[in-house]
């Protein structure tokens, strides 16, 4: 497994032109992008050229101050906002080689939880006929009702309800364990749940959300089971570093003692 960094998350004090040139100098080979739509797509993509990263996920669009504050998938009549971020995600994923999008399913307070669903699956639906012919894997993320009250699903099992019922290998679990800590989950048995459907993992240490303490919460053996529960890819760092990025990265060496990060 390796790191990656997220740039808003690590980064997003310094202007946009120098996070990919700090995330290289701490030593990530691989970057997130929460919204990658400041600049045209080929601005990001010489970006990544330049300082020998990898994208490895970007979001949809979101719209703060609106009804897709926190995206459009699941939000009932906002089928034509859906398709018009989705399709700018498409064009980031072509121009920088990142086959991962996080697909935002939208604040769905005032809404029915049935009425949400048939939105969420009807645009799920149209955009995985394109993740197949792009080669996208589109990911689905419960996010914790502390931070993000109104989100449509908080739960790993939630979004795992989604992903069965369309039983395709172009739609996984992003799986993140601060989430899961938030919600006071137990993340051994979240594994478990999760076995064989996780796409992207992500952590931070909770309740703060600044470095991950390994020895809490369970998150070394979580992190160290990984392989065995089929997944051996990037661990996404998605914090805000209590000093400087490259001082909290001290937080992995029990990960490298233990052989687990390439």
């Amino acid at each position: 497994m390796q790191l990656n960094a997220n740039l808003e998350w690590l980064y997003g004090h310094l202007p946009l032109d120098q996070r990919f040139a700090a995330a290289a100098a701490d030593g990530f080979a691989g970057v997130e992008m929460l919204q990658p739509y400041e600049q045209a797509p080929a601005a990001y993509a010489e970006a990544l050229r330049a300082h020998g990263l990898t994208a490895v996920l970007h979001n949809t669009p979101i719209r703060p101050d609106s009804p897709g504050r926190l995206g459009w998938a699941a939000v009932p009549g906002s089928q034509a906002e859906f398709r018009e971020c989705f399709d700018r995600a498409r064009a980031v994923a072509e121009a920088t080689g990142s086959r991962r999008i996080h697909v935002m399913a939208g604040d769905c307070r005032g809404h029915e939880a049935s009425a949400c669903r048939q939105a969420l699956d009807q645009n799920l639906a149209w955009a995985l006929r394109h993740a197949e012919s792009d080669d996208l894997v589109l990911m689905l993320e419960p996010l914790n009702r502390a931070d993000m009250p109104g989100y449509f699903y908080w739960l790993p099992e939630q979004a795992l309800d989604v992903i069965r019922a369309f039983d395709t290998p172009r739609l996984r679990l992003q799986f993140d364990l601060y989430h899961c800590v938030k919600e006071g989950l137990d993340l051994a048995q979240e594994l478990e749940r999760c076995r064989g459907f996780i796409g992207h993992v992500q952590l931070a240490g909770a309740p703060d959300r600044h470095e991950p303490d390994l020895s809490r919460d369970g998150l070394l053996a979580t992190v160290a089971a990984l392989p065995a529960a089929g997944y051996d890819s990037w661990l996404g760092c998605e914090y805000k570093p209590r000093s400087t990025a490259a001082e909290g990265l001290a937080w992995a060496a029990p990960l490298r003692q233990q052989g687990l990060l390439s």
